[in-house]
């Protein structure tokens, strides 16, 4: 998937990377913190002009965000040999004008049980941060190597 520098198994990815792994995706998780307590709710997802966008109903995840829009998104994918990371700081704010509606409609995003969710969110990047790990042996330590004196 990526090329990493010799015997580097982890890689630090740029931004663009970061949105090509995004844009890939259909689900992630959303993390929102009101009164200083944090909660993470799994979500549908979508990328629109580098920003995400989230389909729900109301209920936790809508009141958080009214509360307090500044929150972080979080996606990744897990395969035999390699996993990736992708961490998005960011506002979120509900779309309210029919045109943003009908683009988000467009995105044709679907909820994972049958329920009514009328509402779209956008989240507008702040931050955007990943890496992308090659999965290995646990090296063996050297004699000496983490041992005080040694």
């Amino acid at each position: 998937m990526f090329e990493h520098p010799e015997g580097e198994p982890v890689l630090v990815l740029s931004e663009d990377q970061c949105w090509s792994l995004l844009e890939r995706v259909a689900h992630g998780r959303l993390v929102t913190v009101v009164g200083g307590r944090a909660d993470i709710f799994p979500v549908n997802c979508a990328v629109q002009d580098r920003s995400i966008v989230l389909r729900t109903a109301p209920g936790s995840k809508l009141a958080e965000m009214a509360v307090n829009e500044s929150v972080v998104f979080e996606a990744d994918g897990i395969l035999s040999d390699q996993a990736w990371s992708v961490v998005l700081r960011g506002t979120a704010t509900r779309l309210e004008t029919s045109a943003e509606r009908e683009a988000a409609e467009e995105l044709n995003l679907k909820p994972w049980v049958p329920t009514i969710k009328d509402f779209f969110v956008r989240i507008r990047p702040e931050e955007i941060s990943g890496r992308h790990f090659q999965f290995g042996e646990h090296p063996e330590r050297e004699l000496g190597e983490g041992s005080e004196g040694g």
